[in-house]
């Protein structure tokens, strides 16, 4: 069918939109890393420092997803791969961190957990309704997708965590937490690059 004249302009108009879209869910996902960094380090939370380095792994996917925008099919499926291993590579860090802080630390501070884990449950909300206005089958928007679901996730037991914490005055449960953000993350990073294979496999099909 050849293509009208209203067809290109659309399409432009479209992109445009999924940038806009991508864009301001980088810049949030970039400010709650830096928050979650600095109340990680004060209240001594591999949890949220965790989730923080999550927000950051996400926004450097919002930043491949940017580029991947408007390109060939073949593109955007070595962006969403790139996304994959990077989700794959921050649980493998997270967990070399949990058993850093196993052999030595203090408690961290329960309130500040649930105060930062209920701050990013809101932004991580307002990341999802965003995303959601994208239609299409973009394997890209579909990690991002996958990477704030996720966070929703962590956020939820990070309060869990930051509870038990002030029950217990330990540091275990929030080890424990960072053990299950870290495979969170890696399952997150294999749906992606199943997600990936399979775009990759409809690309080939298209080809004439």
């Amino acid at each position: 069918m050849p293509m009208s004249e209203h067809d290109e302009p659309n399409l432009d108009a479209n992109q445009a939109a999924d940038r806009r879209i991508l864009w301001l869910v980088l810049l949030i996902n970039l400010a709650q890393c830096l928050m979650g960094v600095a109340v990680g380090l004060w209240a001594s939370s591999t949890a949220v420092i965790g989730a923080a380095l999550d927000n950051l792994a996400d926004a450097s996917v919002y930043g491949v997803s940017l580029y991947a925008v408007g390109r060939a099919a073949t593109i955007k499926v070595r962006a969403a791969r790139l996304s994959g291993w990077l989700l794959i590579g921050l649980s493998v860090l997270l967990l070399a961190e949990v058993l850093r802080r196993f052999f030595g630390g203090e408690a961290p501070i329960g309130p500040a957990m649930m105060a930062m884990a209920a701050v990013n449950a809101g932004l991580n909300l307002v990341c999802l309704r965003l995303l959601k206005r994208h239609q299409g089958e973009d394997v890209n928007f579909k990690a991002s997708s996958i990477f704030t679901s996720n966070d929703s996730l962590v956020n939820l037991a990070i309060v869990l965590s930051g509870a038990l914490v002030l029950w217990l005055d330990s540091n275990l449960p929030d080890l424990i937490l960072g053990v299950l953000v870290s495979a969170i993350a890696a399952n997150g990073g294999r749906e992606i690059l199943a997600e990936a294979a399979e775009a990759g496999e409809q690309a080939q099909d298209r080809r004439p």
